[in-house]
């Protein structure tokens, strides 16, 4: 039997250089072949497919087959997960087996004795076989599972006294630990913990949009919420008031940082735990979506010795994360980078950053001024709430420093009207202020199952993007939902950006106390392009869906 490697050469999948390169460290051609994934110079599928002519068995793509979780459920849950192994299609006695190692004829045999069916194996990619696996087997079986042991070992209504050292394998503390990898492998941001009437509801926030994924008896409430709390070291006895926590929790080869925040409500605390993903902290400003105009204008504001820059738009709407990758591209070992953040998200190497802790009475104001007796060249501030904050970060700005920070505005222009009423002078405003960038996040249409369609020229006229479809065939997409994306039809998100530098027209404007409206006519005769038609350019570009842009833009 051929080598793997020499299989990928001879159907020229990699070079002799890819291969000497990936073999490097490794003891097996298997190993080297799996490298050369790991470096992206082939993808997992083009690694099953030569796996599958190498062992002369069929080839398949997890996608192809439609979810039924009756099939699914045929094999455990565990078993599935050691081995990778994934039942995709039953006719009768036959089932179809999809494994990504078509060696492990132990798990071929287990999975027949199992099922007393005839098992029938292809071979499949191993990552969409474990995405399918976290997907369709974790709430069906093991959660579940999971929860009726709860259930059943609780014997009173009163809150357990966990302590840390827990046993690890008691059901509770493997619940927990099993929601949240699932959360994880979902790419949710949120997990959210609600208590109801009649029973305890957990939702994941998968690309900005709540998913139910679990409904449990409140009789196993106050045992998950008391766990959840000592893991974010946060007080299981204070049930009244709110209180927010943090954990770092080992996500296979990799931790997680996650910030849990307490909520009391009418039948119980709700938690909310936010998945920080470091990852975030090395986006670039072209995976952020920018277009070739919005990136030129902002760029060149951020990278201006002094003046101030400004990120608005709702909470979720990814400010925090723009700001990061700015700080990625002007701090360095010559410039002293100094923040204020509530909470710090992120932890971020060579940034000097601080935690807003009201109880000592650090505010973004007083931490500010003593900030500026620290030497700082860039300043980013999470948020400027107030009159105090935003004077003090505007002088700042006129005192030789780079100012980066966020408003809660609808749009650019607003955030001008918006430090007028926090009390700052238009003069001040005018001689400071470089540039606004509003920011929205909206779904990102699964490339899988994405379809070409046409809307009628009525749909456009009502959605504002047009009067008529004759020089835009073809280049619409709308949702169509596989199992990639969980049959939504949408996977990840992009950024829709509205910038809007301050030049010397708008300065005026703002010196007169016009209003956001004449500042957002101005900026669209110099050039501006706004949230609505950023968006409508990522639809003729078949990122997302006219429906995602209406729902995240007015």
């Amino acid at each position: 039997m051929a080598l793997l490697t020499e299989y990928l050469e001879a159907h020229q999948l990699v070079s002799a250089e890819q291969i000497a390169e990936a073999a490097k460290g490794q003891t097996t051609d298997d190993q080297v072949a799996q490298k050369l994934v790991d470096l992206g110079s082939i993808t997992g599928v083009d690694l099953a497919q030569a796996i599958a002519a190498r062992a002369n068995m069929p080839f398949a793509r997890i996608k192809d087959y439609p979810v039924n979780r009756t099939t699914i459920a045929l094999v455990p849950a565990e078993l599935c997960r050691q081995n990778a192994i994934l039942p995709l299609e039953q006719k009768g006695n036959d089932l179809t087996v999809a494994l990504a190692d078509p060696a492990n004829i132990v798990a071929v045999d287990d999975v027949r004795a199992f099922t007393k069916m005839v098992i029938h194996p292809v071979v499949a990619a191993k990552e969409e076989i474990l995405a399918a696996i976290n997907m369709y087997l974790r709430s069906d079986a093991e959660l579940h599972t999971l929860s009726n042991e709860i259930e059943l070992g609780h014997r009173s209504d009163a809150a357990p006294e966990l302590d840390k050292d827990i046993q690890q394998n008691a059901p509770i503390v493997r619940f927990v630990n099993l929601l949240i990898s699932q959360a994880i492998q979902d790419r949710a941001s949120d997990i959210h913990i609600e208590p109801c009437e009649n029973y305890l509801r957990i939702r994941f926030r998968i690309d900005g949009v709540l998913h139910e994924v679990q409904r449990d008896p409140t009789s196993i409430q106050a045992e998950i919420l008391s766990r959840i709390k000592v893991m974010a070291e946060m007080d299981i006895s204070e049930r009244r008031l709110p209180q927010d926590g943090r954990m770092t929790f080992n996500a296979g080869t990799e931790a997680r940082d996650i910030r849990v925040a307490s909520l009391p409500t009418v039948w119980g605390e709700k938690l909310v735990l936010r998945i920080l993903d470091s990852r975030t902290t090395n986006m670039s400003f072209q995976e952020l979506g920018l277009s070739s105009q919005n990136l030129k204008a902002f760029e060149s504001a951020v990278k201006r010795p002094w003046g101030m820059t400004l990120v608005t738009g709702p909470t979720g709407s990814g400010k925090t994360t723009t700001l990061y990758a700015s700080l990625a591209i002007v701090s360095g070992p010559e410039v002293n980078v100094i923040t204020v953040e509530d909470p710090i998200e992120y932890r971020m190497d060579g940034i000097n950053q601080i935690q807003v802790n009201a109880k000592a009475n650090l505010t973004f104001a007083t931490a500010l001024r003593s900030i500026l007796r620290a030497d700082p060249n860039i300043l980013m501030i999470g948020e400027i709430r107030d009159r105090e904050t935003a004077q003090i970060a505007i002088e700042a700005a006129l005192t030789g420093h780079l100012v980066l920070s966020t408003l809660h505005t609808n749009d650019a222009p607003s955030a001008v009207t918006r430090l007028i009423e926090l009390g700052i002078e238009p003069f001040l405003i005018a001689s400071s202020l470089e540039c606004v960038m509003a920011q929205r996040l909206a779904r990102r249409l699964c490339d899988e199952c994405k379809v070409a369609y046409q809307p009628n020229e009525d749909h456009l006229k009502s959605a504002g993007f047009g009067s008529t479809t004759k020089d835009l065939e073809g280049s619409f997409f709308k949702p169509e939902g596989c199992n990639r994306c969980s049959q939504t039809g949408y996977r990840g998100r992009l950024a829709i950006q509205e910038v809007m530098p301050i030049s010397e027209g708008i300065e005026q404007l703002i010196l007169n106390r016009q209003t956001s409206t004449d500042i957002m006519n101005l900026a669209i005769q110099e050039g501006m392009v706004t949230l609505r038609s950023d968006g409508f350019q990522k639809i003729k570009a078949g990122l997302t869906s006219i429906e995602e842009v209406l729902r995240v833009v007015a």
